[in-house]
């Protein structure tokens, strides 16, 4: 059999598909020889499953030592392994410790084969694991013989969604309705749904567009022997990423300054620190580089030294001791990338200090999870106020600062205008409730293509005009949901004019001059009969009608 020290291990990231960043990284057994399967069969048949199992666990501990990251380990286990007794778990947890890990740091994913396993003695397994402080995930979810009754009631975090599932997306309906269905179990347990093995660019829009929040595969990332480090390393491309919204708060607007100390001190050095009138609620260690080694929360350091015979036990010996590993963030860092890291590592210290960083990994200052929490909030609410009640889309504001960003980054992009024709009409003939209804159902529509399409933008400017941001190829399938709707307010038909303006890189200096190069295209497609769409380009005076009754190919924009 082969030898456990000739097993390497490869990490692979999960990315969240909402910030880009990445969220954990699953530890990958590559034997000198054969694939980690054949190893595991191999000890199954020698009676030594769990011995083998729980021996590449603590080898990978070892290895991600090497280059240790701040964020969550996956570590992989049979089923079987499960079932046994928890002194089969000391080696991996004495691994833990010595590579200054902690239980809550690691996310054991439990695979298959499930059969001949009673369901409650892997149910009384799981539990005792969790009491040690790990944090459980079910693998290849549609791959294996998971047990739905096991399902139900496992004390998991996270459920893997097996590759052999997303094979299917985006074409398949029935592979469609299994993500949706597991994602509403996940949304009704607080579980969170990972899509795996993700390897074409439209299984991972499909993913996206369904909701699906953590994803993993070569596409993204291939496994490598060495992760990104700090936590906020790697990020996916902003444009796979589920937009977050772009007035959110950024880590380094709550910076404060951090008090250091070197990393050699004492804790009696971080004593005096912290009974000093201008007490801190931390203290950070640094390197002679100024980069973070440990990290001491106020209220936990002083009760250890103040208890019995604390200060005789720790007082001359390093702070180190008494110190926790830091949690580490880069300044650029948003601060919803900030919670959700916070979130996905299951970090229960809320109130301690976290350290940010520079490029270099060099001490910045110190922020708290109660004022990012704070300032996401105020945040939030603001964006509220800004929403139409009718349709809860955010004003014209949301739209300015996406044209803005694209025009800065040289992008191509689509400004649209859509206004529902004679709405007066309809307001003075099917009543202002029927409006109202005709302007929550084009909402939702808009809602929902924006939810299909992750780089479309739409804003209620107000009444029955909306404003929509998108790039071009995406414009004609905004177009087709909007104008093949037979729309109606009481019985009464309805039709809408959409006038798109076509921004090439650097046609444009402005959202001020989209604005004003769509009001006469939205005068133009306002007089086509039946609902219309007109496109036009800056710098053009031709006008293309491209939907509406009787409608010409091009025409002048002064006709």
């Amino acid at each position: 059999m082969t030898t456990l020290r000739a097993v390497r291990f490869a990490f692979q990231p999960m990315y969240s598909l909402h910030t880009g960043g990445v969220v954990a990284y699953e530890a990958l057994a590559r034997p000198g020889r054969g694939t980690a399967h054949e190893l595991l069969a191999e000890a199954r048949r020698a009676g030594r499953l769990t011995e083998v199992d729980l021996g590449l666990a603590a080898a990978a501990v070892r290895q991600e030592a090497e280059r240790p990251s701040a964020l969550p380990l996956h570590l992989n286990l049979s089923a079987r392994t499960l079932a046994s007794p928890l002194e089969s778990f000391d080696e991996l947890i004495a691994e833990l410790s010595a590579a200054g890990r902690r239980t809550r740091d690691v996310v054991l994913e439990v695979g298959p084969p499930f059969t001949h396993l009673p369901t409650g003695r892997l149910l009384d397994g799981m539990r005792a694991l969790t009491e040690l402080g790990f944090r459980l995930a079910l693998d290849g979810l549609g791959r294996g013989d998971l047990p739905l009754a096991l399902l139900a009631q496992s004390p998991v975090d996270l459920v893997k969604l097996d590759r052999s599932v997303l094979r299917g997306l985006p074409g398949d309906p029935a592979s469609t309705a299994v993500v949706e269905a597991l994602l509403h179990y996940t949304t009704r347990t607080n579980i969170r749904l990972v899509a795996t093995g993700i390897e074409t660019d439209s299984q991972l829009d499909a993913a996206q567009s369904l909701g699906v929040r953590i994803a993993q595969g070569n596409l993204l990332a291939p496994p490598a022997a060495h992760r990104s480090a700090p936590a906020s390393g790697a990020v996916l491309p902003e444009d796979r990423r589920t937009p977050a919204p772009p007035q959110a708060p950024r880590v380094g607007d709550f910076l404060r300054p951090a008090t250091t100390l070197p990393v050699d001190a004492t804790c009696d050095d971080v004593r005096e620190v912290l009974a000093a009138a201008d007490a801190p609620s931390g203290v950070v260690g640094v390197d002679a580089d100024n980069r973070p080694q440990w990290s001491v929360d106020r209220t936990r350091f002083l009760v250890t030294i103040t208890g019995p015979y604390g200060h005789a036990l720790h007082a001359k010996r390093p702070a180190a001791r008494l110190a926790d590993k830091p949690h580490l963030i880069e300044a650029g860092a948003s601060a919803l990338e900030f919670l959700e890291l916070v979130t996905d590592a299951d970090w229960g210290r809320t109130g301690d200090d976290v350290v940010v960083v520079d490029s270099a990994g060099r001490c910045l200052g110190v922020v708290l999870v109660t004022e990012v929490v704070r300032g996401v909030a105020e945040a939030k609410v603001e964006e509220a106020v800004t929403l139409s009640p009718l349709t809860r889309l955010p004003g014209s504001e949301a739209a300015a600062r996406d044209v803005e960003r694209r025009i800065a980054s040289g992008e191509q992009f689509v400004a649209a205008w859509l206004d529902v024709d004679s709405f007066k009409s309809v307001n003075d003939n099917a009543g202002f409730a029927a409006g109202d209804d005709l302007i929550r159902a084009l909402g939702e529509t808009l809602t929902d293509l924006s939810r299909r399409l992750p780089r479309m933008r739409v804003s209620h400017v107000g009444g029955d005009d909306f404003l929509i941001v998108c790039d071009v190829d995406e414009i004609g399938t905004v177009a087709a949901a909007l104008l093949d709707t037979r729309w109606s307010a009481e019985g009464m038909p309805v039709t809408v004019s959409l006038a798109t303006l076509v921004c090439g890189s650097g046609t444009i200096p402005s959202y001020r001059d989209a604005s004003r190069l769509l009001a006469p295209l939205k005068k133009r497609a306002k007089a086509v009969p039946g609902s219309s769409w007109v496109l036009s380009r800056p710098g053009s005076d031709r006008v293309e009608v491209l939907r509406g009754i009787g409608r010409e190919v091009a025409i002048s924009r002064s006709a």
